[in-house]
């Protein structure tokens, strides 16, 4: 049994394919939380994110018993874009094209600062100020550049991966990124805050 915790999730996903039902339990204790926070970012929603997470992994155990996944890629970045297809598809549902509000149970405060920053013990205080105002910020963001920037800088995607995720070109990755960082400076300088660590 524990010569299934050495394998790497590409070779888990295959175990399962094979037949073995503890690979698959495996691959969903490691990507769990990952995918879940990724969902609840994006549509702001836990009820709505429960029920994506749970779709997303319906998809993904139809599409390993019928054969197409393939190792070419790592299995986290696949079901991410499982996700993001299921997400889409709530969003044509719901008929949504605008942005999604913030909901008061939901400010992003499950996401540490403290994780993304080192420093000095000095400059904790700005720190987290100043995390604070990026987060409220972030909740301003459309959707399409509040999740590239959650996966740039909360999951650290590249952009390869992050175009392969949301079915876009890295071009439109990068151009969804530079616009987010653009707002996201234009609200700094209407609200007079300044955004950078000594």
């Amino acid at each position: 049994m524990n010569y299934l915790e050495e394998m790497s999730d590409e070779q888990l996903a295959l175990a399962y394919v094979d037949g073995n039902n503890r690979a698959f339990d495996l691959l969903l204790q490691r990507n769990q939380s990952k995918l879940f926070s990724y969902i609840v970012f994006v549509v702001r929603d836990q009820e709505t994110a429960n029920d994506i997470f749970q779709e997303t992994f319906v998809k993904v155990i139809t599409k390993l018993h019928q054969k197409k996944y393939t190792t070419s890629g790592k299995f986290g970045a696949w079901i991410m874009r499982i996700a993001h297809n299921v997400i889409m598809d709530w969003y044509r549902e719901q008929k949504a094209e605008r942005i999604i509000e913030p909901t008061e149970d939901n400010d992003l405060s499950n996401l540490s600062g403290k994780d993304l920053l080192d420093g000095s013990v000095e400059n904790q205080f700005v720190r987290e100020q100043v995390m604070c105002d990026v987060k409220k910020m972030m909740n301003m963001l459309p959707a399409t550049q509040r999740e590239v920037v959650f996966m740039r800088f909360y999951q650290q995607l590249s952009f390869k991966e992050i175009a392969e995720t949301t079915n876009v070109s890295i071009n439109t990755a990068l151009g969804r990124m530079r616009y987010a960082i653009l707002n996201l400076r234009r609200m700094a300088k209407e609200h007079d805050l300044v955004l950078q660590f000594d």
